[in-house]
């Protein structure tokens, strides 16, 4: 049965370990434990388990900006992602959220896509030679 909470302290090493797998290191713990101590993270569950996990601020022109959503590459194109953006969606302390991805991220700009955000402007210079597509979309 697949679930959304917010996620607690007792969760890190689950959602670490997932970032982990995405990332190849764990460089974003202390983020991540942030996130959670402010209350800005979301987990999807799979029968107890934790299979992915949404950040969320407010920092982005006071505007709700979704800055993480991972899932654990096991368990992907299973909806976990859309979960846990619809969830966020009707908890978002903002009607507007902002959101991004790299260009050469095919996958996540469908996810968005896919869930009614629209293309909003890009960043160059983040990342050398691979542009950041930001996405909007108002509830």
């Amino acid at each position: 049965m697949k679930t959304v909470v917010i996620a607690q302290l007792n969760n890190i090493e689950e959602i670490v370990k997932i970032d982990s797998e995405v990332m190849g290191n764990d460089s974003r713990r202390k983020y991540i434990k942030e996130a959670i101590e402010e209350g800005r993270c979301l987990v999807a569950k799979k029968d107890n388990f934790i299979v992915g996990f949404l950040i969320f601020n407010t920092h982005f022109f006071d505007c709700s900006f979704i800055s993480l959503v991972i899932v654990s590459p096991i368990e992907r194109r299973k909806g976990y992602a859309t979960f846990l953006i619809k969830y966020f969606e009707n908890i978002s302390p903002t009607k507007k959220i902002f959101s991004s991805t790299n260009q050469s991220n095919i996958n996540m700009q469908k996810v968005f896509e896919a869930n009614g955000f629209i293309r909003s402007g890009f960043v160059e210079n983040l990342d050398e030679g691979d542009p950041e597509i930001i996405y909007f979309k108002l509830t």
